[in-house]
């Protein structure tokens, strides 16, 4: 990576200074009242994380798809039926569609959507983001009680989530 950092730029009306990667690219959202001295500053500081996300997103788009969209489909339906047997949670409705900012969601009318990219994926990070999104319909939150909830039901979730963060 060149000793100085590309960056897009945007100012804002908000307290702290915010770095995320999209697309390959490294968005810095800050106040209005930070220079571009500091924010210099601040890119360069962060350059390693700044590095292994880039490497990290670089690493998703390579990754080959493990399905065709029929065989997708049918592991998602297995586990969709199995997991709501087993936890007794049951969604109103459960689509698959390309999401960017997420694995899963699940909204508070009880739907469930799954990230079309899964299918890049294992079938126990599938079916990790099926519990995942499942389990939010007892808990709207990411508190202990939902990790419990998830653990219960699958007790090696740690490695399917480690598996969707390479």
């Amino acid at each position: 990576m060149q000793e100085k950092q590309d960056y897009i730029w945007i100012r804002s009306n908000i307290k702290n200074v915010y770095i995320h990667l999209q697309d390959g690219k490294i968005i810095v959202k800050t106040p209005k009242s930070i220079s571009k001295t500091q924010i210099d500053e601040i890119v360069r500081k962060k350059k390693r994380w700044i590095e292994n996300g880039l490497k990290k997103l670089e690493n998703r788009q390579e990754r080959k798809e493990q399905y065709t969209q029929e065989e997708f489909i049918k592991v998602i339906e297995k586990n969709v039926k199995q997991l709501i047997q087993i936890t007794g949670l049951k969604p109103n409705r459960i689509r698959v569609k390309e999401i960017r900012y997420a694995w899963g969601s699940c909204s508070t009318k009880k739907n469930i959507t799954i990230n079309q990219k899964l299918i890049c994926y294992s079938e126990m990070a599938i079916r990790y983001v099926i519990l995942h999104e499942l389990c939010h319909l007892k808990f709207m939150n990411h508190g202990q009680d939902f990790w419990n909830l998830v653990e219960m039901h699958m007790p090696n979730y740690k490695i399917a989530k480690k598996e969707l963060k390479e």
